[in-house]
């Protein structure tokens, strides 16, 4: 049985950059919609798994960062406040206008582009999205591609799993809506940042499903 270095074609003294690009670099030559297989592509994401779980470091980065979170109330979903991202430039919006989602809600666009749903304390907010209905973009759902990006204009994102922003688009406020869970009571998310061109190079092909249930 093939051993997680050799999934990944990496030396059994790597690095966890080395193990990191390593993953990214497999996650796209095995993806199915770049010529691989499904079976191919979840071990891949198994390999990478095992490799986390033996990094003692990464063990104990993860229990501050769980330790560090304030618990949501049991019962409270999240309330999410949404725009599409897509219709700025047909209304002259910018991304980093203040009074963004005001000018949306007096806007009347339609429930793909803009509205209010709730996220469950254990769903993510791509989870909860298509929960409600909505086909929001996603490619590998393990954090190894920029599909699923979000713009956290307020309120917080955990983010558990991430091999692919970076610190600039952190501060930016971009997030991975794939495995990214609230931590506040409100948030307001600009989603279907693949349209942005600085991610292009972070990207995957999108989804099958995605493809069947594109923005009309």
């Amino acid at each position: 049985m093939a051993s997680p270095y050799d999934i990944l074609e990496i030396d059994s003294d790597a690095d966890e950059d080395e193990i990191k690009a390593a993953y990214r670099r497999r996650v796209k030559e095995t993806h199915p919609d770049l010529g691989g297989s499904e079976e191919a592509f979840k071990r891949v994401e198994r390999a990478y798994e095992r490799l986390s779980e033996a990094d003692p470091d990464e063990r104990v980065d993860h229990a501050a960062v769980v330790a560090n979170q304030e618990p949501e109330p049991e019962d409270e979903p999240t309330q999410v406040e949404y725009l599409n991202y897509e219709v700025l430039d047909d209304y002259g919006w910018e991304l980093e206008d203040e009074d963004l989602f005001e000018k949306a809600a007096a806007a009347d666009l339609p429930p793909v582009d803009y509205g209010v749903f709730e996220v469950e304390d254990d769903e993510t907010l791509l989870e909860a999205a298509e929960h409600n209905g909505f086909a929001w973009p996603y490619a590998c759902r393990g954090g190894a591609c920029a599909n699923c990006a979000v713009s956290v204009c307020e309120g917080e994102l955990s983010q558990l799993v991430d091999h692919i922003l970076s610190d600039t688009f952190l501060e930016q406020g971009i997030r991975l809506s794939c495995n990214g869970s609230p931590t506040t009571d409100h948030m307001q998310v600009v989603y279907n940042l693949k349209h942005r061109q600085d991610l292009d190079d972070l990207r995957l092909p999108p989804d099958r499903f995605e493809k069947a249930h594109a923005r009309r």
